[in-house]
């Protein structure tokens, strides 16, 4: 197993630029270091892509890395909100597996929350405080550790998972409640056509091995892993 991703690695501010760019472009893997070879594989937008075969994570190849303007502007055309009946059932899906690992009056987080933050209502009306960050809508980087941490729809956007992870929990206390929501991916042959990855701004995909990788690196236990787009970990006291 390659070095595990350690708090050292973060960057509070948001990265925008040359500085986005992976270290050592494409021949390292981006979440866990291993070095290349590695297969590659091309999706529906014909972006070629590096598959690992240490944590089985998918990246796309770095010169297929949008530009953050471009990236700002597709989150910006996103129409969900809390008056979207189909998003709220959507996000349901990892306020569900969640729920029971969470005590009343815990304080929370929605980490990627986009420009219109639906999930802190759907917790709130359920007794849990959730406050919103996002790198582009939301800026301000938080003062204070949480319970409670979700992230639905957000760590397939990392262009470096390997600090942007470690980053995220650290905003989660020993303990907390992580809830990640993502699609996986499941074989090389249906990620050719897949429609998840026809989304510019999807650049890195996870296997269930992939979690199994993260889990032991940054010192997650799962808690909930029943729907294959959902997982729900509690931080380690000793990550």
């Amino acid at each position: 197993m390659a070095a595990p991703m350690t708090a050292q690695s973060m960057n509070p501010d948001v990265q925008s630029g040359p500085s986005r760019a992976r270290p050592g472009g494409d021949a390292l893997c981006p979440l866990c270091g291993a070095s290349g070879p590695f297969e590659q594989v091309v999706d529906v937008r014909r972006r070629g892509h590096r598959v690992c075969g240490t944590c089985w994570l998918i990246f796309v190849e770095e010169a297929h890395l949008p530009a953050p303007a471009a990236e700002r502007e597709r989150y910006a055309r996103h129409r969900n909100g809390p008056e979207d009946a189909g998003y709220v059932a959507f996000l349901r899906q990892a306020v569900g597996p969640a729920r029971r690992f969470l005590q009343p009056g815990l304080r929370g987080l929605d980490y990627g929350c986009g420009p219109a933050p639906t999930l802190c209502r759907l917790l709130a009306a359920e007794g849990w405080a959730c406050a919103n960050y996002d790198p582009f809508f939301f800026p301000e980087w938080p003062a204070e550790a949480f319970d409670f941490l979700f992230a639905t729809e957000v760590v397939e956007h990392f262009f470096r998972p390997a600090a942007e992870w470690p980053r995220m929990l650290s905003l989660l206390k020993p303990g907390g409640v992580l809830t990640v929501m993502t699609a996986p991916w499941e074989n090389l042959e249906s990620f050719r056509n897949w429609g998840y990855a026809s989304d510019e701004t999807h650049v890195v995909f996870y296997h269930r091995r992939t979690w199994d990788w993260i889990s032991a690196a940054c010192g997650l236990v799962p808690l909930d892993r029943s729907n294959p787009r959902v997982g729900v970990w509690r931080k380690g006291l000793n990550p």
